[in-house]
């Protein structure tokens, strides 16, 4: 297997303290067990000058979100801050985006950072993979951009969902594990150093 792409982007949904965490409003237990796969990648990308960004749920207080979930990361609040293991590095160019539905796409400048940075590729970790990684992923095929789901760097709050959530983006994307994407990744882009 080869993977698409000139050039990659690994983002980071929601890995807020209002989904991770004994505390957190949303929590997804599964979510925790993930962090240590994503800081993986997180380093893997820094050392091989692939762009890192983090997506944070930021809410408003009387959000409509609200009308059918309980409330959550609302901005400025502990609650939309991210978990202190994953925190972004802006000396080394990781970006945020502030979304306030499901998809990173929605109402953001999510779009507009990818095409000024000239990525084509979307490499998806973080939590809900049925919700808000799968609402991304739809959103980036939509948008033209290639779509990595990293299975063992997505979680929902149980196995049947994440397993849903990566049935359904296997129909448009590719679904990877780190290990196997970091290894595709080292050969893709030492074959085309114009990538990284």
């Amino acid at each position: 297997m080869e993977l698409r792409g000139k050039k990659h982007c690994v983002v980071i949904i929601d890995m807020l303290n209002d989904f991770i965490g004994e505390k957190a409003a949303l929590r997804c237990e599964n979510g925790e067990k993930i962090v240590p796969k994503i800081q993986e990648l997180i380093q893997f990308a820094h050392e091989h000058n692939i762009q890192v960004v983090h997506v944070q749920e930021a809410h408003r207080k009387n959000d409509r979100d609200f009308r059918v979930r309980p409330v959550h990361a609302v901005k400025g609040t502990w609650g939309s801050e991210f978990i202190p293991e994953l925190q972004p590095d802006e000396t080394k160019g990781d970006y945020v985006v502030q979304k306030r539905r499901h998809s990173a796409f929605s109402y953001t400048d999510f779009d507009l950072f990818l095409r000024e940075e000239e990525i084509d590729t979307v490499v998806l970790t973080g939590v809900w993979t049925n919700v808000c990684v799968r609402s991304t992923a739809s959103d980036a095929l939509y948008h033209g951009y290639n779509v990595i789901c990293i299975s063992d760097a997505t979680a929902s709050q149980d196995d049947d969902m994440h397993v849903s959530g990566l049935r359904d983006m296997d129909i448009f994307g590719d679904i990877l594990s780190t290990e196997s994407y970091k290894k595709l990744a080292k050969k893709k882009f030492s074959q085309d150093e114009s990538v990284v």
